[in-house]
C-alpha cells in the first residue's frame, strides 16, 4: 500500500462479506488518503463483528500531542507485536480495512509510473490492520488505524517491496478474535499473499492528486501515458513529510515517501 486506495464496492458487497450487524450506507471511493476517515470491521467480546470509521494514521493511547507525532498509516507485520507504537493495538485493536484495490508507485527513467493494484476477480480485499483509541486532555477522543504490510509476492516485487497484508476470509473470525488468539499467533496470519491473487495495471498519474477521487483514477492506461508529465502524490496535509519515526511505521504522500512506506 503506497499511502492511497480505493473502496468503490457497493455497502451490500462490503456487508456481504464482513457480515457485520450494521447496516451503514457510504459512497465510493477512488483516491482515500491519510488522515481521511476511512471504514473498518472489528468485533466486540462477543464475537459479533461491526462497522465503524476512524481516521487513517495511528496515533497510540500515550502520545501526548497527535500534531507532533509521526504519521503512521502502515505498521510492518514482522515487528509490529514488539514496537512501542503498535503493540497495544496488536493484543487489544486489530481490525480489518477493506479495500477494492490500492496504488502503488514504481520508480522509472521517465519519473514515476502509478500501478493501481486488484484483485484478479476484482472482489474486495481485506487488509489486516490496527486501531486504538486516542484521548485528549479535554476528554475527547479520536479512533486512529493503521494497515498492516508484508513482504511483497513475486508478483508485486516489481513494483514495489512491501504490499498489504489480505486475509483470507476463512482467516477473520482468527484476526478478530483477541480474546482467544494471542497477539503472536494472529501475527502468522500476516503474510504476502498468494501470486495470482492480485494484479497491477498501470493508471493516470492523476491519481497523485488527492483532490481527484473519479472511477477514471482506476482505469488503466498505457504506462507511456501513466508516466506523461509524472508528479510527486501530494499529502492529505498539505506537504507535511513524516518519518517512520520509532513506531516503525510511515507516512504517505511525498514523493520519496511513497517508495519507501513500508
Amino acid at each position: 500500500m503506497c499511502g492511497r486506495y480505493s473502496l468503490d464496492a457497493t455497502p451490500d458487497e462490503v456487508r456481504a462479506l464482513f457480515a457485520y450487524e450494521e447496516v451503514p450506507n457510504f459512497p465510493p471511493r477512488y483516491n482515500i488518503a491519510p488522515t481521511q476517515p476511512v471504514a473498518i470491521v472489528r468485533q466486540d467480546h462477543g464475537g459479533h463483528r461491526h462497522f465503524g470509521l476512524l481516521r487513517w494514521g495511528l496515533v497510540p493511547a500515550w502520545v501526548k500531542d497527535p500534531a507532533s507525532f509521526t504519521l503512521l498509516i502502515n505498521a510492518r507485520s514482522e515487528t509490529a507485536v514488539e514496537k512501542p507504537s503498535f503493540r497495544t493495538a496488536m493484543k487489544h485493536g486489530r481490525c480489518i480495512f477493506p479495500m477494492s484495490g490500492y496504488y502503488e508507485w514504481r520508480r522509472t527513467a521517465e519519473g514515476r509510473q502509478p500501478f493501481f493494484i486488484h484483485r484478479a476477480d476484482r472482489g474486495v480485499m481485506a487488509v489486516a490492520g490496527l486501531w486504538e483509541t486516542w484521548c485528549d486532555p479535554d476528554g475527547g477522543d479520536m479512533d486512529t488505524g493503521a494497515i498492516l504490510t508484508t513482504p511483497a509476492n513475486r508478483t508485486l516485487a516489481q513494483v514495489h517491496d512491501r504490499m498489504p497484508a489480505v486475509l483470507r476470509p476463512e482467516e477473520f473470525g482468527i484476526w478478530l478474535d483477541m480474546g482467544k488468539v494471542m497477539a503472536r499467533d494472529a501475527r502468522r496470519l500476516l503474510r504476502p499473499a498468494d501470486d495470482d491473487m492480485l494484479v497491477a495495471t498501470p493508471v493516470s498519474s492523476r491519481v497523485n492528486s488527492v483532490a481527484n477521487d473519479d472511477p477514471g483514477l482506476i482505469e488503466e492506461v498505457p504506462e507511456a501515458v501513466a508516466e506523461a508529465r509524472p508528479k510527486a502524490p501530494e499529502t492529505a496535509r498539505g506537504g507535511r513529510r513524516s518519518g517512520g519515526g520509532s513506531g516503525g511505521g510511515s507516512s504517505g504522500g511525498a514523493p520519496d515517501d511513497q517508495l519507501t512506506l513500508f
